[in-house]
């Protein structure tokens, strides 16, 4: 029996949680695809900026120093990388959809807005992760005119 066809959303979201697999983060494994037009246009994974020290291999058992936040004080995020990349290489993110697989922190929702992408596909939520009250990269989306659409079933 054949197989049907996967459709874009899942293929680009299975490719964002592969991604993932690449991080050298010790607390969380994140993945992000952006795509336009059935096009991946750029992925990034969460890390520390190139030419740094990779977590795992410098901090393998507790992983990169914290910031007064709690957060790492090293890592980008996924959705940062895969930005940075694309704007580096000269890519219009307007209109695009990212794929990600832990919905975006308010810092990275700015950034999104910022670059004008249109939509956000998430799997797993960022508030559930850090054990937060709610979403607010998710509101903020929201409130400024992003779709956003979680989509654990991907």
């Amino acid at each position: 029996m054949i197989e049907p066809r996967p459709g874009f959303d899942k293929i680009f979201m299975n490719l964002a949680c592969e991604l993932s697999r690449r991080s050298h983060c010790v607390k969380a494994h994140v993945g992000a695809v952006l795509a336009k037009d059935t096009r991946i246009i750029s992925i990034g994974y969460n890390g520390p900026p190139e030419g740094t020290h990779n977590c795992d291999e410098e901090w393998p058992e507790n992983g990169c120093p914290r910031d007064s936040r709690g957060s790492c004080s090293l890592a980008l995020h996924a959705e940062e990388n895969a930005i940075l990349y694309a704007v580096k290489s000269g890519v219009d993110l307007e209109g695009a959809t990212l794929y990600v697989t832990l919905s975006p922190c308010l810092p990275c929702a700015r950034l999104i807005f910022s670059a004008n992408i249109k939509t956000v596909i998430y799997k797993d939520s960022y508030a559930e992760y850090k054990g937060l009250a709610k979403d607010e990269g998710l509101e903020f989306l929201r409130r400024f005119g992003v779709a956003v659409e979680h989509r654990k079933d991907l």
